[in-house]
């Protein structure tokens, strides 16, 4: 018989190596999880990608408006250089385009007179404004199922301008 320390040191042993016979049928466990999950963990990355080229390709969009429009306020008239300042500030979107147009209006919005052609009748003051539009066509880098094939992004901006 055993003294009463060498058998709970016996014990001891028999559940140490079990554990580890267990611990060695789990051995490649984990790698074998980790490339079941790798292709969910890829379409997660690419579809992040994807929505994030959007989303730069829309504010860029939407800043090149902004930036025709700030030109025009100091010359609202020329309405190539407003184009080209829009164009300009998005060189890197190749499918950009942009429209400006500048016109009279009155200080509260109503009665706008594209070209300032004539002066419109208001009860208030006629101001001066000018408005760049820009689109471009974003094409995502792969087919998602329920986004279309091509997405229009546009922006628009509207200010008045001084004389």
């Amino acid at each position: 018989m055993l003294p009463r320390h060498k058998k709970s040191l016996a014990r001891h042993w028999q559940r140490t190596n079990f554990y580890a016979a267990w611990a060695g049928r789990e051995r490649g466990a984990s790698l074998v999880e980790f490339g079941l999950m790798l292709p969910f963990l890829t379409l997660l990355l690419l579809g992040v990608m994807d929505y994030g080229r959007a989303l730069y390709v829309n504010v860029e969009v939407s800043n090149a408006a902004y930036t025709g429009a700030l030109y025009g306020t100091q010359n609202y008239s020329d309405t190539t250089g407003m184009q080209n300042a829009a164009l300009g500030d998005a060189p890197d979107i190749t499918s950009i385009t942009a429209t400006a147009a500048y016109g009279c209006e009155c200080s509260d919005g109503s009665n706008a007179v594209a070209g300032c052609s004539s002066q419109p009748t208001c009860s208030v003051n006629v101001v001066n404004y000018v408005q760049v539009t820009t689109a471009a066509t974003y094409k995502p880098m792969f087919p998602w199922p329920g986004v279309p094939a091509s997405i229009a992004m546009q922006g628009s901006a509207k200010f008045r301008a001084g004389q």
